[in-house]
């Protein structure tokens, strides 16, 4: 009887701890080794994701999405830097909220388009002549990034150029020029044209110790193709979808005015990727992990949250076992049913899985 009342008191005691250290909407951190391959989205702030990826504790804002997406992912690609500098506030916000629920989770970051992109980008194509970032956005730019790197959570900074961004000596010499400005970061090059897919590139990468990012992209005209270089410790994969009808509205280089950039962007990444167009992909992710330090796998084709369902894809054919995923997500995409393991919003396993 004592026995029994001892168990009823330990049982209760953990009870209650368990409550002051996770109040109702908060889970323990999971505690795994690092990935040495990490996949995630490209962003997280999309609408189109709301009641599809996000259960309504996000959409009313209860939960932060990073959070919730930190359950299920060990990256995410920040891809607001890209239209407007990270305020280190936020920086500080986002890493805390990962860290929380998944002590392993990274961010990576794109550069802002003042570097990679001319101003006038939709009527125009870019060289280092139509780049004019300033003073400003360096120190900005600067910033952000500091503020994920001071808190252990920036994994690399992707510095991303159009298809209109052609390998010339021009184009060679800023770019030199522009690895150096960011030299203390970890630096990836995603480059869209296949100029640069030569073996001058490559080797140049390796002697500044530059991350390739290998695309996946519609095949118009001279764009790059599927390729799986490794030239630094950091390997990199960005899948945009196949969208080949809508891929250069609102301009060659993919970029358009504010009033219709989310219209032609949904357009743009509205492709869900097939089994058989991933298992090519996993077979090079694999080889680029086996020659990379750590591995990164961001799926850009975010309309209607399908990045999420690609990237818990390649994670189930990667790890050759069912994965973590959510509960609304699998409502949206039943075919994901049997390889992941559905949990709601406060972390609980579902019935569904």
């Amino acid at each position: 009887m004592l026995a029994a009342f001892a168990v009823r008191s330990v049982r209760a005691t953990r009870t209650c701890l368990k409550a002051l250290w996770y109040p109702a909407n908060i889970w323990p951190a999971r505690m795994e080794p690092a990935p040495r391959i990490r996949i995630g989205t490209a962003g997280w702030s999309y609408k189109d994701w709301d009641g599809i990826l996000y259960p309504p504790e996000v959409t009313r804002k209860k939960l932060h999405p990073v959070e919730f997406l930190a359950r299920f992912f060990d990256v995410i690609e920040i891809n607001t830097s890209f239209y407007g500098h990270i305020r280190p506030e936020l920086g500080r916000l986002w890493s805390r909220k990962a860290a929380a629920v998944n002590p392993n989770f990274l961010f990576t970051a794109k550069l802002h388009r003042s570097f990679t992109h001319s101003p006038l980008a939709v009527m125009e194509p870019t060289s280092a002549a139509s780049i004019r970032p300033n003073d400003k956005d360096e120190r900005l730019a600067r910033e952000g990034l500091d503020s994920l790197a001071a808190e252990g959570k920036l994994g690399a900074l992707l510095i991303q150029f159009p298809v209109s961004f052609k390998n010339t000596n021009l184009n060679r010499e800023y770019l030199e020029l522009l690895l150096r400005q960011f030299i203390e970061y970890p630096r990836v090059v995603e480059v869209r044209h296949e100029s640069w897919n030569q073996p001058e590139t490559i080797a140049a990468f390796m002697r500044h110790n530059v991350g390739f990012c290998n695309i996946d992209q519609p095949l118009l005209g001279r764009s790059l193709a599927p390729t799986e270089h490794v030239t630094s410790g950091v390997g990199y994969v960005r899948l945009h979808g196949r969208n080949y009808e809508h891929w250069f509205e609102g301009g060659a280089d993919g970029a358009s005015d504010s009033d219709n950039r989310n219209r032609n962007r949904d357009d743009r990444y509205n492709y869900l990727y097939q089994p058989a167009e991933l298992a090519k992909w996993k077979e090079k992710i694999d080889g680029i992990a086996r020659r990379a330090e750590s591995t990164y796998v961001i799926a850009n084709n975010h309309f209607q949250a399908k990045a999420a369902v690609n990237a818990l894809e390649l994670r189930h054919l990667l790890d050759g076992k069912k994965v973590r995923g959510p509960e609304t997500l699998v409502k949206h995409y039943p075919e994901l049913k049997a390889m992941v393991e559905t949990e709601d919003a406060t972390g609980n396993y579902s019935l569904l899985g």
